[in-house]
């Protein structure tokens, strides 16, 4: 649909006689429409990251696993003269790709911070509180269980919740669930994404090149100072940005620190309020009413338009939504793709009885959810937080199960702790059997409570209140 006419039926909604026109229906719309309407699915993107895992599992246990593992140790450059970096498909999507996702994780934390449900204290308490006790359990689980062993190094790995997934099942079960629950399990990921970063950056850095560090955080800094001076071209960001990220990778800090703290730096202020943007959009629209089809009028109003859209829009939301499709439908699934091909033939008796195994299955299955529920049971009887509306108790020990779908991040602090070898195989293990346990679990509680309240229409639930 045209520019001008989504317009229209923004500033006009509700007028039932202002006419309509149907968009023409070309060849390449008629090809791509299937793609779109799964696209706007609300689990599409779990589905594609299901997808991933299933065939990565199913490669590395196949007749053909050797040549899994070729494709992605094979290496390649990228660059030119002296600035070239050099590494193979696995780490390039682990060092590489993930910087943009958590880039992205960095502008969807600044979007809550600033307007969502982080942006005031009252609302962030609850799943602040909640998220520390998803941290702090999950880990005294696996140092309790690996005490001793050698591999203590790996307690993060439990303390980590795929928001894909977790939101991805939240989308199947629909309207079954509180809205209220949903909006806590999103706040309280992306808390868990932030704790999730600084224990990267603290715990899991090693030797550092202190000149390329110094210098990545320059890029960083002059990124800033761009959004200071009101610069608003993305292509500057860009530049800044994937500076910042190859010193960054260089001095030994993981790379994807620096799509944290560059995401920081992109304007989220708009020049437009909605205020003016209504005015000089229904001027403009009546304008464009009185003009001759094909003039020069009306293309030079439809243009004002395009222009004042873009704004109303600031960087870091106009960003935000460009990479959205991408990071959901092709970045993390090549992540469990690259991560995920464990070949458990010969291999799962042995790493069922491994301390690592112990240790993640514990904090996930067990940890996770009786951090979260705990800490939401005490920050609400105590008053510290309000309980949320319309959702019960039950509601909440599914919510804490869901979170203990660790999958993806909780693969990607595993590659961090143990590197390559034995502990990381029977890690990968048990984060895949933990994570579809966690699963489980959750949507049987949440579907028992769902099931329970249609039983009894008459009574409401016991509230979080009660």
């Amino acid at each position: 649909m045209p520019v001008a006419a989504q317009c229209a039926l923004f500033f006009h909604s509700g007028n039932e006689d202002m006419p309509t026109e149907t968009t023409p229906i070309t060849p390449i719309r008629r090809l791509t429409s299937p793609f779109v309407r799964f696209a706007r699915i609300e689990a599409a993107g779990a589905i594609v990251l299901l997808t991933g895992t299933v065939l990565a599992l199913v490669w590395a246990n196949s007749p053909w696993h050797d040549a899994y593992h070729h494709l992605l140790e094979t290496e390649f450059s990228v660059g030119f003269g002296k600035w070239v970096v050099t590494e193979n498909r696995h780490h390039w999507i682990n060092d590489g790709l993930m910087s943009l996702f958590f880039f992205l994780v960095g502008l969807e934390i600044k979007r809550e911070l600033l307007v969502g449900e982080l942006s005031s204290f009252r609302r962030a308490i609850l799943p602040l509180i909640a998220a520390l006790g998803g941290m702090i359990f999950p880990a005294f689980v696996y140092m309790a269980a690996s005490r001793g062993t050698g591999v203590e190094r790996g307690w993060a790995v439990p303390i980590s919740t795929d928001v894909a997934f977790a939101l991805g099942l939240l989308a199947v079960l629909g309207s079954r669930i509180p809205l209220s629950l949903k909006v806590f399990v999103t706040a309280l990921a992306i808390v868990d994404d932030i704790f999730s970063v600084l224990i990267i950056a603290i715990f899991y850095t090693q030797q550092i090149n202190y000149r390329s560090l110094l210098i990545g955080l320059g890029c960083i800094v002059l990124s800033a100072l761009a959004n200071v001076l009101g610069i608003r071209r993305t292509f500057v960001y860009a530049v800044l940005g994937v500076c910042a990220w190859v010193d960054v990778l260089n001095s030994g800090v993981h790379a994807t620190v620096a799509g944290i703290l560059l995401a920081f730096t992109i304007p989220a202020r708009t020049l437009l309020n909605k205020s003016e943007f209504l005015q000089e959009g229904r001027s403009l629209l009546s304008d464009l009413e009185g003009s001759a089809t094909h003039s020069f009028e009306e293309h030079s109003i439809i243009y004002t338009l395009e222009e004042r859209i873009g704004l109303l829009q600031s960087p870091a939301h106009r960003i935000e939504h460009q990479l959205q499709p991408f990071i959901s439908f092709l970045v993390i699934p090549l992540f469990a793709f690259a991560n995920a091909g464990v070949n458990f033939m010969g291999n799962a008796g042995a790493a069922l009885k491994h301390p690592v195994t112990l240790g993640v299955m514990l904090g996930l299955v067990v940890g996770k959810p009786v951090g979260i529920f705990l800490f939401t049971y005490l920050a609400v009887k105590i008053g510290v937080a309000s309980p949320l509306p319309n959702a019960t108790w039950m509601h909440v020990g599914g919510a804490g199960c869901l979170c203990g779908i660790g999958f993806t991040m909780s693969l990607f602090v595993a590659t961090l702790a143990f590197g390559e070898g034995q502990h990381l195989e029977v890690s990968k293990i048990a984060i895949l059997i933990a994570s579809l346990l966690s699963g489980i679990l959750a949507t049987v509680l949440l579907t028992r409570k769902a099931a329970a309240a249609r039983e009894d229409e008459a009574g409401a639930a016991p509230s979080l209140a009660g």
